[in-house]
């Protein structure tokens, strides 16, 4: 017997790996140490083979220890992940691998916490009942003992006395001193053990404003929706229901009472976010709903918690999960219910290998386990629709707002007027300042959003026109900071430099900066309005432990006037404080090269809008955009929805785009620009050949939009057709002639961005 054991190195397979003499096989789904080369490494197995020959004939390599008894991933998880390593053309051994807790990925990693408990023994309860004048055990021979014992000794036993657990070591430590614990120790009336603790990430974290009012009336699309669901649910049966309701219409209440009766049908339940900043409240309302059996799963949390609220998921002490996107890999059993929130958000798209979908992996979870998945969205991507319009999925839709409220009044603003009057920094709009000036007078709240993080996007030489760009990506640095604190930084490398006093090209003291981020709007707002309690939300601001989720519960307790951010602030979030949602610049993502840039200003645009008026008070939208007429603009002010599937369906259609077709991305990386071309041609035409019956077609190659990155320039090539297995094949058929070749190409399957 051999075993099939995925191991965490990229692109590459299964390998295989005997068992020695005498160590019994372990079991699917077991970590082992194996050697990879010179290395070890921490694999999991994945099959059991007869196989008795590794390729090319040589000698199969033994394992060299089994870390587990038995199955450490649960099989179905394993399944999936395999799945989703052919599915994306990822290698199996770092797809498996990736669904791990940090902590357990290395042999050698001491993933639990523990700490050093007290309890009393028999003979220290002896000792004190005799203190106390009950009759003393003369076998202990305690009552010479006891004459000597001192007060803080008796102090100590006291409060062991009255907890039959023990008692933490640094309390009584604390209490009595270090001394005090080793002379009752000595004496044989305490002892000391150490006990696992499970890092709790709910500990200080953000939990809803309001407890669930259990007795509130749900609306009568609420309650159809419930109803529906529940039903689809009792079934057992797979399906996939696309719940699409306006903002403000009560989407989490229906998750809620479904998972409510899904876990009373004795089956468990897994609630997807697209964001870490949407997880603690999500999270919290589950808590007051379903009480301690919840946990979470987030890259947001330390290692430790990751490591332990998966343990937990793992053992069945868990029957719901809320995460992110790699919470579709959690080890919970007997799914009967996955909700899929925020369904068209990109984040759900990893982009490093394994390039998965976190939302097209959980519809495949929900096959396996024979589960209800719901999406919900108030702007559904254009597949998931159009799959509800075709019958594959059905459609529920909820149209009206909670006790409702009507939707925010919505005001364009032609920022090309406003630059004509103010000049091309304006940043608020004269609308848009007086909507604030408004607010702050009434003490309601303001989101401001802008999907741009800095101050100034770059900055130019006045005399030669040229920009400060990055070394390694050929893109502009971003300026951070304002006065002396100033640098410029790259987004995608992370290099970062003083911002230079002097052009670098020729030399000139004449440079300047342009465009602007959430730095430079939090800073005109702060300078607008200076008695206004401002701040930000961005990646920026929101690094440390913490601090995303002291930010909302500041925010979401009425400590600020206006929050800026990116689009961190325009998803899920239900502040009912906030009556006016500003944008600074709605036509940021529709220069972008990418035939998705007007689904996702419709979408960013619809959502950021829905934030207004969720409370008793009316809400109002201000949109500044150069680009009034655009349809996207257009429709999202209006929250015309299947208007704008309609148009956007209609430039799909003719130009060959999902949903329509199903697209592959191929990125190959180079030390020359010649060199990727080359590459890139090459592997194109062999990929081309592949498809000469007209399965597919090949695009390209071209430079790709971002033609170099990290060092490295970039070449791009498109897959289009409607077989995915036959263009996948086709690309891994033509890689496995040239293995350095796959080491330096990208294959993004059903790619979100072609950038």
């Amino acid at each position: 017997m051999f075993l099939l054991v995925a191991v965490p190195v990229p692109t590459l397979d299964l390998l295989t790996y005997s068992v020695p003499d005498g160590v019994e096989v372990p079991p699917i789904g077991a970590r082992v140490v194996v050697p990879v080369g010179a290395r070890q490494l921490t694999g999991v197995v994945v099959d059991h083979t007869a196989r008795s020959e590794a390729a090319g004939g040589k000698a199969i390599k033994p394992i060299r220890q089994a870390l587990d008894a038995g199955p450490f991933v649960p099989a179905e998880v394993i399944g999936l992940a395999r799945w989703t390593a052919e599915h994306y053309a990822a290698g199996a051994g770092e797809t498996i691998t990736a669904v791990l807790p940090p902590k357990t990925r290395n042999a050698r990693a001491d993933a639990h916490k523990t700490r050093r408990v007290a309890a009393i023994t028999a003979a220290g309860l002896a000792v004190r009942g005799e203190r106390l004048g009950a009759t003393p055990d003369v076998h202990h021979g305690l009552l010479a003992i006891g004459a000597t014992m001192t007060e803080k000794q008796r102090e100590v036993l006291d409060r062991l006395a009255g907890a039959p657990a023990g008692v933490p070591v640094p309390e009584l430590t604390a209490r009595g001193g270090a001394d005090t614990i080793a002379r009752l120790v000595r004496n044989g009336w305490l002892t000391v053990r150490r006990e696992q603790v499970d890092r709790d990430p709910f500990e200080g974290a953000l939990v809803a404003s309001e407890p669930i009012d259990l007795n509130r009336e749900p609306t009568r699309e609420q309650a159809s929706a419930v109803a529906r669901l529940t039903a689809l649910a009792g079934r057992r049966e797979f399906h996939v229901a696309l719940l699409h309701g306006v903002t403000g219409s009560g989407k989490t209440e229906i998750y809620l009472q479904a998972a409510a009766t899904v876990r009373a049908s004795g089956r468990s339940v897994l609630m997807m976010v697209p964001e870490i900043a949407l997880t603690p409240v999500l999270a919290a309302l589950c808590r007051q709903r379903f009480g301690d059996r919840v946990a979470i799963q987030h890259s947001g949390l330390s290692d430790g918690e990751r490591h332990d609220q998966w343990q937990r998921i793992r053992r069945g002490a868990v029957d719901v999960v809320v995460g992110t996107r790699s919470a579709v890999f959690a080890p919970l059993d007997r799914v009967g219910l996955i909700v899929v929130d925020e369904e068209h958000d990109a984040s759900y798209k990893q982009e490093d290998s394994p390039r998965y979908h976190g939302r097209d992996v959980a519809i495949v979870r929900g096959h396996r386990a024979k589960a209800l998945v719901v999406l919900g969205s108030a702007t559904p991507s254009l597949e998931s629709y159009h799959h509800a319009m075709t019958g594959k999925y059905e459609r529920i839709t909820i149209e009206r707002r909670v006790l409702d409220r009507p939707m925010a009044a919505v005001t364009i603003v032609d920022m090309r007027d406003e630059y004509a009057e103010a000049g091309p920094d304006t940043v608020l709009s004269r609308a848009l300042a007086a909507a604030i000036d408004v607010r702050l007078t009434r003490r309601e709240q303001s989101l401001l959003l802008l999907n741009r993080r800095g101050f100034a996007t770059s900055v130019f030489c006045r005399q030669c026109a040229g920009t400060v760009e990055c070394p390694n990506c050929s893109v502009s640095l971003v300026v951070h900071g304002d006065g002396a604190s100033r640098r410029a930084r790259c987004h995608y490398c992370n290099y970062t430099a003083r911002v230079p006093p002097a052009c670098p090209l020729c030399a000139a003291p004449y440079l300047e900066q342009a465009g602007f981020g959430t730095e430079r709007v939090e800073a005109e707002v702060k300078r607008a309005y200076p008695a206004a309690r401002v701040a930000r939300m961005d990646r920026d601001a929101v690094r440390r432990k913490g601090a995303l989720s002291a930010l909302l519960s500041r925010f979401r307790d009425g400590d600020i006037d206006v929050l800026v951010g990116t689009q961190m602030i325009a998803k899920g979030h239900d502040f009912p404080r906030v009556t006016l949602v500003g944008v600074i610049s709605a036509d940021v993502g529709l220069g972008m090269a990418d035939f998705r840039a007007a689904e996702r200003t419709f979408q960013l645009l619809t959502q950021v809008a829905g934030r207004a008026g969720r409370g008793e008070r009316p809400g109002e939208a201000v949109i500044q955009t150069l680009y009034p007429d655009h349809y996207s603009i257009q429709l999202a002010c209006r929250q015309d929805y299947p208007a704008f599937y309609d148009r956007e369906l209609r430039f799909r259609t003719a130009m060959r785009y999902p949903p329509i077709v199903c697209l592959v991305n191929i990125v190959v990386r180079g030390r020359t620009f010649g060199a990727a071309m080359d590459d890139a041609a090459g592997l194109a035409e062999r990929v081309r050949r592949a498809g000469a019956d007209g399965a597919f077609r090949v695009l390209g190659p071209a430079p790709a939009p971002l033609g170099k990155l990290r060092g490295e320039y970039r070449a791009q090539f498109l897959i289009k057709g409607v077989n995915r297995k036959r263009m996948r094949d086709a690309v891994r058929t033509a890689l496995a002639l040239s293995p350095d070749l796959a080491r330096r190409t990208t294959v993004d399957i059903d790619p979100i961005s072609v950038l």
